[in-house]
């Protein structure tokens, strides 16, 4: 599966409504129109019929009722059962428990998604271990996470050697993943591949100011995280 072409779409395709039918209560804890790039350039694209969907970090649930919408029988996971709202499968968890795949069963999903969580974590790769796991052997994953590599973020680091997002200002924040680092190590040693890598926005910044000088200047960075104000990695099982 490629997804090469991503680049082509302008970021103001993608708005920040919730989508139909889904109750605007659910506030996505995103950046606004992240579900919807998402949900159009990769998961409308792989077939729900009959498979199993796992929602990690599922927050208010607004992704899980659109993977339901799509199809897919879906199971919602989060530390936190608060805050999640619709009737939907929900089971209270700490994700980065030992026996997560064991309690939610190895091998027994088609699509796993962590939409801006496993920056949220102590040890990422134990927790891409964790969706290894969870994977069937022709399964999906859909990880996103704040673009430490963009434009913005250089600027940033090089004025006050602090990383947007990663500062004092997100306490919560406590893993910065690297674009270079995640595909080379990471995923290597969690048993993943990279299928497919987009940025959001694709051709741009939402969360910073100037962010017309920035994309400029971004065209004169080396890299390929430049644009983007978020990571979206698509993986699945590494052949054994």
């Amino acid at each position: 599966m490629s997804f090469a072409w991503y680049r082509r779409r302008s970021a103001a395709s993608y708005g920040s409504t919730m989508g139909t039918g889904v109750s605007s209560s659910l506030r996505e804890r995103t950046v606004g129109g992240l579900h919807d790039f998402i949900l159009g350039e990769v998961l409308t694209r792989v077939s729900a019929r009959g498979r199993r969907a796992l929602d990690l970090g599922a927050g208010s649930g607004a992704l899980a009722v659109r993977l339901r919408q799509l199809g897919f029988e879906i199971l919602a996971v989060d530390v936190d059962r608060e805050q999640f709202k619709p009737d939907v499968p929900f089971l209270p968890m700490d994700l980065e428990a030992q026996d997560l795949a064991a309690c939610l069963g190895k091998g027994s999903f088609d699509l796993v998604t962590a939409i801006e969580i496993i920056e949220h974590l102590e040890n990422p790769i134990a927790f891409l271990r964790s969706v290894r796991s969870l994977l069937r052997p022709e399964g999906l994953a859909v990880v996103t996470t704040p673009n430490m590599e963009n434009a913005p973020n250089r600027v940033k680091f090089l004025l006050t050697g602090k990383l947007h997002m990663m500062d004092e200002c997100v306490p919560c924040h406590i893993s910065p993943i690297f674009h270079d680092l995640f595909v080379r190590e990471y995923v290597r040693r969690a048993g993943l591949v990279v299928r497919g890598y987009l940025a959001f926005p694709p051709d741009g910044y939402k969360q910073v100011r100037h962010a017309w000088a920035l994309s400029l200047l971004g065209r004169l960075l080396p890299g390929d995280a430049v644009p983007g104000d978020v990571h979206v990695f698509v993986l699945s099982p590494a052949s054994s």
